[in-house]
């Protein structure tokens, strides 16, 4: 049986886990990521109960109960490599024996739940409703560093790289599937759904221009206009693809539920983005815990 080195699994001196600063018993079966560290305190307002919080750099914890059923929030940062980051490490508290630094033989399997905000990349997809991502399309290329044989969505991705003539100096793009568990909890007449773009970054990944000018500039028309058995992309942020991959290898359920605060269409923002997001929030709390 291997075993893990120190500084492979690095451990607090408290034996918390490094970056995200738990162990194991601060681990739900249902574990929300949220990016800004605010909003722990703002998904934490509608439990019943508060048991602990922590924070270390922007990775703050709170954990407590929504209807009997128990429930960590933590807030990941920004980006795909905060992703890698935090999944790993919560997957090592549950999978991982800290004491021997080595795998359990029975496997956890947890319920990973994004509530992120998103830029729509579909005009009638309008500001300050809920897309829930039914795939998540990876632009950042941190995927291809672990062996993803059997979870990708090859044909789809063929497809999107010929539609957009995409170009072989960047990172393959690769599509997950969400966890049709999840998505048939929180899937309604009310909320659209499609893929759902991860990049790793917020301007030029994105196609914004500032100052700096873009390797493609019609790169967004081209993953606007894309479409696999009516199935589109419907919006872009910068979580998504890593934590269904991930989610995936790791024997992991994961979804992604994102407000809809920009549209890049339209060129509209939202009037109250915080409005927004608490109304995801939710939306999204209510249909896990009913």
């Amino acid at each position: 049986m291997r075993t893990i080195g120190p500084s492979e699994l690095i451990l607090n001196p408290d034996g918390s886990i490094y970056h995200i600063n738990l162990k194991p018993e601060h681990i739900a079966p249902l574990v929300i990521f949220v990016g800004d560290q605010n909003r722990v305190e703002r998904v934490a307002s509608h439990f019943d109960t508060i048991e602990f919080t922590t924070q270390k750099r922007e990775f703050k914890t709170i954990i407590g109960t929504l209807n009997g059923k128990r429930i960590t929030v933590i807030s990941t940062g920004i980006g795909p490599d905060n992703i890698d980051i935090v999944l790993n490490e919560i997957d090592a508290l549950v999978n991982i024996d800290l004491k021997t630094r080595t795998v359990k033989k029975e496997m956890t399997s947890l319920q990973i739940v994004r509530m992120g905000t998103s830029g729509s990349l579909q005009a009638e997809i309008p500001v300050d409703s809920i897309v829930l991502g039914k795939y998540g399309l990876g632009f950042d290329g941190v995927l291809h560093f672990y062996d993803h044989q059997g979870i990708l969505e090859n044909d789809i991705e063929n497809a999107f790289i010929k539609h957009c003539n995409y170009s072989d100096k960047k990172a393959r793009p690769y599509i997950v599937q969400n966890s049709e568990v999840l998505e048939n909890k929180l899937i309604s007449d009310s909320v659209f759904s499609g893929i759902t773009a991860t990049s790793g970054g917020f301007y030029g990944p994105q196609g914004r221009i500032l100052r700096l000018s873009l390797s493609d500039d019609h790169l967004n028309k081209k993953i606007e206009s894309f479409q696999y058995n009516e199935v589109r992309i419907t919006n872009f942020e910068m979580e998504t693809s890593v934590i269904y991959g991930l989610s995936k290898l790791l024997g992991h359920k994961a979804i992604s539920m994102n407000a809809i605060i920009a549209n890049r269409v339209n060129l509209t923002f939202s009037k109250d983005p915080y409005a927004a997001v608490d109304n995801m929030i939710k939306y999204t709390l209510d249909r896990l815990t009913s």
